[in-house]
């Protein structure tokens, strides 16, 4: 059987420079989304035209992230999602915002070029208390890299099930307990209607003057909340990466915020030779019948 794949990416021609590569049996791109059986997307770009994918059996996500295609009612296809390469984007993301605050890296590049020499008391990472919501491969490799700086590394999850490499898990019933002793706080959690919102103004009023990343997804964090927690002190500086609505609005208080970092979602991008990579896995374990890797469940949205 011949299997037809509709693209649709930002990075299309990319895309099909490492499909003609790959070689991958029985399949062949088609420029109709009405004969695709197959597509390779980006979900964003790809949900407004769901609807014509009337043949649509398999949809292979370009990003971990599906909320697009999550909100669509079409469900009647398998949705699998990229999984497995953002943990090492993440760390480097996470640490190196981490180390520039806490060795004064920008109060460095200012005194150079005032040509002043003044050393900054700075703490080490060493001794301090992370706590990552979320435990999957993410949360994990963040909390592998915590480890090597020597910090006590606590995840959370809805079931509060231990998992290496973490020195201890909490439930998310326990997740203010985790935050009164937290150093700092790394978000990976999906947008789900179970997370929407999960840190608020009271849940981060338990926090003591903690470094809080937000690098899942925005909705996560209700904004005025975080706001509140910051003026209250609850929260001494925040790293967003992630936001409810994409692109940040140019009047939104966030830019001009002094204790707020704003980055436009890289943390982690999708690599085309990663997710391709990724693609051919599954794609020889769909011709051969086997189950495929990394789907989304529709309901619990990851």
């Amino acid at each position: 059987m011949l299997n037809r794949l509709y693209l649709c990416s930002e990075n299309h021609d990319q895309y099909m420079d490492l499909l003609a590569k790959a070689r991958l049996p029985d399949l062949a791109i088609t420029t109709q989304i009405e004969d695709a059986n197959v597509v390779l997307a980006d979900p964003p770009l790809f949900a407004p035209h769901i609807e014509h994918a009337q043949r649509l059996v398999w949809l292979q996500s370009t990003f971990a992230g599906c909320d697009a295609l999550l909100a669509n009612p079409k469900r009647d296809y398998q949705l699998t999602n990229v999984r497995g390469i953002f943990g090492p984007l993440m760390s480097e993301y996470v640490f190196g915002q981490l180390l520039s605050i806490t060795r004064h890296l920008p109060e460095y590049q200012a005194q150079q070029a005032k040509r002043h020499w003044s050393a900054i008391p700075y703490s080490s990472l060493q001794g301090l208390h992370m706590v990552i919501l979320g435990t999957g491969s993410i949360g994990s490799h963040v909390a592998t890299t915590a480890k090597h700086f020597g910090m006590k590394v606590t995840g959370v999850s809805r079931r509060g099930a231990m998992v290496a490499p973490f020195d201890d898990v909490v439930s998310n019933a326990q997740l203010h307990q985790a935050l009164a002793s937290a150093d700092v706080i790394v978000s990976t959690l999906p947008s789900t209607p179970q997370t929407k919102h999960l840190l608020n103004a009271e849940l981060l009023s338990h926090c003591h003057q903690a470094l809080l990343f937000n690098v899942g997804r925005g909705p996560v964090l209700e904004e005025q909340g975080l706001l509140t927690a910051i003026e209250k002190q609850h929260i001494r500086h925040a790293f967003l990466d992630v936001f409810v609505t994409e692109p940040l609005g140019s009047e939104h208080a966030f830019w001009s915020h002094s204790a707020i970092s704003v980055t436009p979602h890289i943390s982690a991008i999708s690599f085309p030779e990663q997710v391709v990579a990724l693609f051919k896995k599954n794609y020889l374990r769909w011709i051969e019948g086997t189950s495929l890797q990394h789907i989304v469940d529709f309901e619990s949205g990851y």
